[in-house]
C-alpha cells in the first residue's frame, strides 16, 4: 500500500472513530430522554387510567417508544411506576424549593402554604393515590410504594421545614408542619371530587395565621399543655 493509500485509508479510520464517538453521546442522550418520557408518559397514564388501565404498553405508546424499549429501562411493571411516582415527585420539589431561590420570610408564610398544598392537587397525586391503592390489594407492590411513600414524606417535610424556616427544636413546631401536610393531603382528596377554590384560599390563609403564631413563639403554651 502506497503513503497515499495508507493516508486516504487512515483518514477513514479517523473518520470512523470519529463518528463512533459523536454517534455514543447523542445516543446516551436518547436513551436519557427515552427514559424521562417513560416516567412522564406512566404519571400521566396512571392519573387518567388508574393502575388497571396503566400497562406497559399504554405507557410506551403514549411516550412514542416500543414495549421493548420500555422494558429495557424498565423491567417490571412495578419498576416503572414506583420510579415514575419518584421521578416526578423529586422534580415537583425541586420547583418548589425554585420558586423561593432566596429564601423566605414570615410575611412569604401564606404562598408556602400554597405552594405545598399544590404538592397535592393534579396529576402527580392522583397518580400516587391510585398507585397506594393498588399497593393495597397487590403484595409485589405493597413494599415497595411504602418505602416510596415514606422517602416522599420525609422530602415532603423537609422541603416544608426548609421552606417555612421552621425551628422543630422548639415544642410544637414539628407537629403543626406535619399537621399543615396532612391537611394539603385532605384537600388534594377533597380535590378529587370536587375544586372549591375559594374553601381552600380560607383554609390557606386560616393555616397562615396558625404557622405565624406557632413559628414566632406565640402558640408554645397552647401545643404543649
Amino acid at each position: 500500500m502506497s503513503t497515499t493509500d495508507r493516508g486516504a485509508h487512515g483518514g477513514r479510520d479517523d473518520r470512523g472513530a470519529r463518528a463512533d464517538r459523536a454517534e455514543r453521546v447523542p445516543k446516551q442522550d436518547r436513551s436519557r430522554v427515552t427514559r424521562q418520557r417513560l416516567l412522564e408518559a406512566a404519571v400521566a397514564c396512571l392519573a387518567e387510567h388508574g393502575w388497571t388501565g396503566s400497562t406497559v404498553l399504554v405507557v410506551a405508546e403514549r411516550a412514542g417508544v416500543s414495549r421493548g424499549a420500555a422494558q429495557h429501562h424498565f423491567p417490571t411493571r412495578e419498576d416503572l411506576f414506583t420510579a415514575a411516582v419518584e421521578y416526578v415527585a423529586e422534580e415537583r420539589s425541586t420547583a418548589l424549593r425554585d420558586l423561593f431561590p432566596d429564601g423566605t420570610t414570615a410575611g412569604d408564610r401564606r404562598a408556602v402554604v400554597t405552594a405545598l398544598i399544590d404538592l397535592y392537587t393534579g396529576p402527580l397525586f392522583r397518580a400516587a393515590l391510585h398507585l397506594w391503592v393498588a399497593a393495597s390489594n397487590e403484595e409485589q407492590l405493597r413494599s415497595r410504594v411504602t418505602e416510596l411513600e415514606s422517602r416522599i414524606g420525609r422530602e415532603s417535610h423537609r422541603v416544608a421545614v426548609e421552606l417555612l424556616a421552621a425551628d422543630e427544636t422548639r415544642p410544637g413546631v414539628r407537629e403543626t408542619v406535619q399537621g399543615l401536610l396532612d391537611m394539603a393531603r385532605g384537600l388534594g382528596l377533597a380535590t378529587l371530587l370536587t375544586d372549591d377554590a375559594a374553601r381552600r384560599e380560607r383554609v390557606v390563609r386560616q393555616w397562615a395565621a396558625l404557622l405565624d403564631g406557632v413559628l414566632d413563639g406565640g402558640l408554645d403554651g397552647a401545643l404543649t399543655d
